[in-house]
């Protein structure tokens, strides 16, 4: 459905105030963690855009941190080697820390590839379309669980190999046999293969940097 321009402009103007109504808990003073859906693969830069944003809009004094939760991992490449890198822990969500207003909603809400806050829709009051979202900031029990995560997690070991995977081994004594992936061990850079010897299937243990993936 089309709206001309000033009725689209009194939506978003009642749009707005309804963050406010019958929430006594977000006009007081004091800030929540809010999540925010974002684009898929987006998350850095909404993060970066925002932070500019609440400079540049000059609102750092209600939007007060800008995070992306993730844990740290370690990535095995096909030679074997480990790459450092972290993983996101919500992907396609970052969190923001804020005291909720109408500005401040509306500095978040229309950054680019920011999608919408967390919350619970409330229907329209007229007309058709899907209603607003009224953002509900997380627990505190919710908020100290997810940033724990990110501080105790231990490394993650990942590898693109997995059980029942075929390769081909590269180096070693059983160079140019083809195998199945029947176990794979990251923190060990290692797996076991089930290798055509003398006509039988036999497991074979191999390191990472022997064998290559195939298709």
């Amino acid at each position: 459905m089309t709206f001309a321009a000033d009725g689209q402009r009194d939506w978003n103007q009642r749009e707005t105030s309804l963050l406010t109504e019958n929430s006594p808990e977000e006009g007081q003073e004091g800030s929540h963690w809010y999540a925010v859906q974002v684009a898929s693969g987006c998350e850095k830069r909404v993060k970066t855009n925002l932070e500019q944003r609440i400079q540049t809009l000059d609102v750092a004094d209600r939007i007060l941190q800008v995070e992306i939760p993730q844990t740290p991992a370690v990535k095995i490449r096909k030679d074997g080697s480990r790459h450092q890198s972290d993983e996101k822990v919500f992907p396609g969500y970052v969190l923001v820390q804020m005291i909720m207003d109408d500005e401040s909603w509306q500095v978040v809400k229309n950054t680019p590839n920011v999608i919408n806050f967390v919350g619970a829709e409330q229907k329209r009051r007229y007309g058709r379309g899907r209603g607003h979202v009224k953002p509900m900031p997380l627990s505190n029990a919710e908020v100290e669980r997810i940033f724990k995560q990110t501080r105790e997690q231990e490394p993650v070991v990942k590898i693109d190999m997995a059980v029942g995977d075929r390769i081909l081994v590269l180096l070693g004594p059983f160079k140019d046999f083809e195998g199945e992936v029947i176990e794979v061990s990251p923190e060990r850079s290692k797996l076991k293969a089930l290798l055509s010897i003398f006509g039988r299937d036999t497991p074979v243990e191999l390191e990472f940097n022997q064998v290559q993936k195939q298709n």
